[in-house]
């Protein structure tokens, strides 16, 4: 089975580093094969014979024991990555006049009423639910006025881990 491996919070601002090429070797010492780390934020492509729950609790293990705690691991499969992909609409894009990401929930956020849960302006902001995600678009110019910033200090935030829409495809693809 094909996984992806999102780490939240790796390599971000102040938080915790981690450097890919170690990351690849740990994932490989497991017995994880065709690992490949994509950017430098934590998103790990691989294959793996067990369950998608069994590899999620032993790539938490294996990071802890070796990183150190507080390290969160979201894994999805390469099936699940390809249809919140498929989910974007074409016109959404990074660049000058928009922003688009991707949030990835963690399980115990995964409901389309997430979204309500949100401190945004929604007047502002085109936002669709796929099982596992949330996707988000928004002018630039109208940025500030979504309050989309706000959710960074939400207590959902914790529960997920955001991607732009350029690696969210890529990792889809």
């Amino acid at each position: 089975m094909k996984y992806v491996a999102l780490l939240r919070g790796v390599n971000v601002g102040t938080s915790k580093r981690v450097d890919m090429k170690t990351l690849k070797k740990l994932f490989e010492s497991i017995g994880y094969t065709e690992v490949f780390t994509y950017i430098n934020s934590g998103n790990i492509q691989f294959s793996a014979d067990e369950t998608q729950d069994k590899v999620e609790v032993d790539i938490q293990e294996i990071l802890c024991k070796n990183l150190g705690e507080g390290i969160k691991v979201l894994l999805k499969t390469k099936e699940q990555m390809r249809e919140i992909a498929e989910t974007i609409p074409e016109e959404w894009k990074n660049d000058e006049e928009q922003k688009t990401d991707v949030a990835y929930l963690f399980k115990c956020i995964n409901r389309k009423e997430i979204a309500d849960e949100l401190p945004i302006k929604k007047e502002y902001i085109r936002i669709l639910y796929v099982d596992g995600a949330l996707i988000w678009n928004v002018k630039r110019k109208d940025y500030n006025k979504s309050q989309l910033n706000k959710i960074i200090g939400h207590k959902i935030y914790k529960e997920m881990t955001v991607r732009n829409v350029n690696t969210a495809r890529y990792l889809g693809s």
